[in-house]
């Protein structure tokens, strides 16, 4: 490939967490585009928060899952990262990619350069960077108190007014330069509170996407999340979403118009509580907001989860149509 080729490449930073961001990133990777993926380190739950008291480290299970939709290695290596120890005993829950990274940490010295180095061995495409190297803590902010964690504060955003770490952190001075270089700045589909919003929470991050020419472009959630956003709309995510950015704004949304069957919406609502995200009518009468809409989700074991091809797709489209 010569050097015109490697400058016509567009360069685009991902922010998210959680299966929304993978489901997203497996597809991206497909295309000819430069991806950075910045993944927030404040999640609490399951391995990944027995890891982060047990070792004092950050957050690695959303690291992991990314690096995994990412990798281009056979697919019983992906099973063996996979894995999750089942047996009762200190590896408990655990799967072999959390224990690793952790490892990693300790051998590499943080969690960037683990991460790199794992990114190396998986033959990623693109980069992938942890938002701090620091263990962190979301913390909800109410009238009737505090709540620490993620897993509390996505239990109690009713309420909660304002979310924020329990100390302020320092961001990568790589993902900042990332930002100011992007030609599309995105935020991924995943739990709008407590995976997306937690990138915002950094006024240096804020700042340099303000500094950014890129546009900013927002995947839309294909369901709602019990407790967090029951019952939002695209429209919804957006305010929430724009409340948390500095002076500069969404302009951009992906979300889903296609039908989704009535079983699975009736069997989603009735076992999780979860209902369809919607696009409002009076998205499409704002000037400041463009609508990129299709069918961007199919049905996987039963779950509804975004199309990585066809979501890719439509951003890759946006950027050779729009910004070429």
């Amino acid at each position: 490939m010569d050097n015109s080729m490697l400058n016509d490449i567009k360069k685009v930073v991902v922010f998210g967490g959680g299966t929304g961001l993978s489901c997203l990133l497996s597809g991206l990777k497909l295309f000819p585009i430069d991806v950075t993926t910045v993944i927030a380190v404040s999640d609490n739950g399951s391995s990944t928060g027995v890891l982060k008291e047990e070792l004092d480290i950050p957050a690695v299970g959303d690291v992991g899952k990314v690096l995994l939709s990412m990798a281009n290695v056979d697919e019983d290596f992906i099973d063996l990262l996979q894995y999750r120890f089942d047996k009762d005993g200190s590896l408990h829950n655990h799967p072999v990619r959390n224990i690793m990274l952790a490892a990693l940490i300790e051998t590499k010295g943080n969690l960037t350069e683990a991460t790199k180095y794992m990114a190396r061995l998986l033959k990623v495409k693109g980069t992938v960077l942890p938002l701090t190297e620091e263990k962190v803590d979301l913390v909800g902010k109410g009238e009737n108190g505090e709540y620490y964690g993620e897993e509390e504060v996505s239990l109690n955003i009713k309420n909660i007014d304002r979310i924020c770490y329990d100390h302020e952190v320092h961001v990568n001075d790589e993902i900042i330069e990332k930002i100011k270089g992007a030609d599309l700045i995105i935020f991924s589909p995943g739990s709008l509170y407590t995976s997306i919003l937690p990138h915002l929470l950094s006024k240096q991050v804020v700042d340099a996407i303000d500094d950014a020419k890129a546009p900013i472009m927002y995947v839309a959630n294909l369901v709602t999340q019990p407790g967090e956003t029951d019952d939002y709309t695209v429209g919804d995510h957006i305010k929430v979403l724009n409340r948390y950015l500095g002076t500069r704004k969404t302009d951009i949304v992906v979300a889903n118009n296609a039908h989704i069957d009535g079983n699975i919406i009736e069997r989603y609502f009735s076992t999780e509580n979860k209902t369809p995200v919607t696009i409002d009518a009076s998205l499409f009468e704002d000037p400041d907001i463009e609508i990129i809409e299709g069918h961007v989700f199919n049905i996987e074991n039963g779950k509804i989860r975004h199309d990585p091809l066809k979501t890719a797709y439509l951003i890759f489209s946006y950027l050779m149509d729009r910004l070429s």
